[in-house]
């Protein structure tokens, strides 16, 4: 039996995004599925990488979510595939989905920066 082979790190990075902005706006994957036209199934794998979203289906789920289609890429100056892998894992628990979704609201560009460090501080090295 052939092995799967790896999604392409763009589709995860973009999986990835949709599913932080999905998870931000608090609206579950059978939500979001519905208003663009497919299963809930189909987005699960949109979100893991293990299925590429069409140009017509990305910008109807941007249009969904409130971003634009430019949003769920990485910066062209060259995002590592390591980038993709962080945020599906920020995404992958209730805990690093809250983090996620309330980091932005902090009015403070201090106080944000200072979590930063923290965080960065009790995190084991890698």
């Amino acid at each position: 039996m052939a092995r799967a082979a790896a999604p392409d790190h763009i589709d995860a990075y973009v999986g990835a995004r949709i599913s932080l902005r999905r998870s931000a706006l608090g609206l579950s994957q059978a939500a979001l599925a519905q208003r663009i036209g497919v299963s809930f199934q189909q987005v699960q794998k949109y979100e893991t990488g293990q299925n590429r979203i069409s140009a017509s289906r990305l910008h109807r789920t941007a249009v969904v979510l409130g971003a634009s289609v430019d949003a769920f890429f990485p910066a062209i100056e060259g995002a590592a595939a390591g980038e993709a892998d962080m945020l599906r894992a920020l995404g992958s628990t209730a805990d690093g989905r809250a983090v996620a979704m309330a980091f932005p609201r902090i009015p403070d560009k201090g106080l944000r920066q200072a979590l930063a460090r923290i965080v960065t501080a009790l995190a084991p090295a890698s």
